[in-house]
């Protein structure tokens, strides 16, 4: 049997590398891969627990952040396509407005 604690270092190493991508890269879409790997270091650790406490509610939250994240990459890659017709580009420092 794994351990806990592996679990939840492995969540928190993702988590890291996550956030480090989101606040140093310049690339809509290494920023939307690096939101995705922070979402999905949550959901190791909701099962996790979930496992360890002998519960299905961390599997039914995981369950829902994948849900969620599916929405929001439908979303977010329908915004990346209009921004490169418009923009020609992907560097968040070039797309800093917005008008409709």
């Amino acid at each position: 049997m794994v351990p806990l604690w592996w679990f939840v270092l492995l969540g928190v190493v993702l988590f890291v590398i996550g956030a480090a991508g989101v606040l140093v890269r310049r690339n809509i879409l290494i920023v939307l891969m690096s939101l995705e790997l922070l979402l999905n270091s949550v959901n190791i650790n909701f099962i996790a627990f979930g496992r360890y406490y002998a519960d299905f509610r961390g599997q039914i939250f995981a369950i829902f952040v994948i849900a969620i994240t599916a929405a929001e990459v439908a979303v977010a890659l329908g915004i990346l396509v209009a921004l490169v017709r418009n923009k020609s580009t992907l560097k968040v420092d070039d797309v800093t407005v917005m008008k409709g």
